[in-house]
């Protein structure tokens, strides 16, 4: 039987982020995404400016309820950029409404990325998204959400040691495994660690790293994660499958010399990803 997976994030209609990238990537490993949008916006927030905003805070619970009227269930909820700590709520009810036993809850703190929070959110944020990170089965910080996840101060490099920790701390919130994206070996690697609490085990997937800032990359990577758990992959294998995908989008971006702005060529690469889940 196919499998459903409820995406709760935004449309930024130009950039290649939020549900742009989430619909095609999780589509192509022939799953169903079902849409649950936070807000609209003409532009992601990285590198633009004078982008327009509009939230749909009320449209997210009318549109909950007539699911819940119809009995519709998910196999995976998976939520990313969150506008408000009102929509945080908002989607802890859903989580609460929607998680059955077997259903896997995957959530991607989005909100800082290099020491900083994103444009339009706040530290006080932070909280509301630990409280949703504790429903949580599997979450997907960055380094930056970690430390903030954490109530720590941020640094620029990490090493094994301090990322294991980082690891099993972030899994005292709540979840049951943590994948952590942004690691690092070296100056020239990047990628990201896959952690269980149950085994205590920790595996990395690491590759090379490419010069220059690529926006959307991160929701690249989860949405990949999302495709290749929906294929009954484990997090460990999961994660090898996100970072070879996002490595091969950032690659095939660089080689064509685009603006980094509008994200990176997600959809030439479908085919990879495809190949990396046995599809093709």
């Amino acid at each position: 039987m196919q499998k459903k997976v409820l995406a709760i994030h935004d449309i930024s209609c130009l950039g290649r982020c939020s549900l742009t990238a989430a619909l095609p990537i999780i589509s192509a490993a022939g799953v169903e995404v079902v849409p649950l949008p936070t807000a609209v916006l003409s532009t992601h927030t990285g590198g633009f400016t004078h982008f327009t905003f509009r939230d749909l805070t009320e449209d997210m619970t009318s549109i909950t309820k007539h699911w819940e009227m119809l009995g519709y269930q998910f196999d995976i909820i998976y939520t990313g950029y969150l506008g408000s700590l009102e929509q945080v709520d908002i989607v802890k009810h859903i989580i609460g409404h929607f998680k059955k036993e077997n259903t896997l809850v995957v959530v991607d703190p989005v909100m800082a990325d290099a020491g900083a929070y994103y444009s339009m959110i706040t530290p006080d944020f932070a909280v509301g998204m630990r409280e949703l990170c504790e429903m949580a089965d599997i979450i997907t910080p960055n380094l930056t959400e970690a430390a903030f996840l954490l109530e720590r101060e941020y640094k620029e490099h990490y090493t094994k040691p301090e990322t294991e920790e980082i690891l099993r701390a972030l899994s005292l919130l709540g979840p049951k495994k943590i994948v952590l994206s942004g690691v690092s070996a070296d100056e020239h690697t990047i990628g990201a660690a896959a952690y269980d609490k149950e085994t205590d085990t920790v595996s990395y997937a690491i590759a090379e790293k490419m010069g220059g800032f690529y926006h959307g990359t991160g929701d690249t990577f989860a949405s990949a994660l999302i495709a290749a758990l929906a294929k009954d992959m484990t997090v460990a294998e999961a994660t090898h499958i996100a970072v070879e995908y996002t490595l091969a989008c950032i690659k095939r971006t660089y080689a064509e010399g685009t603006d980094t702005r509008y994200g990176v060529d997600i959809e030439s690469e479908l085919p990879t990803l495809m190949h990396l889940l046995h599809i093709i």
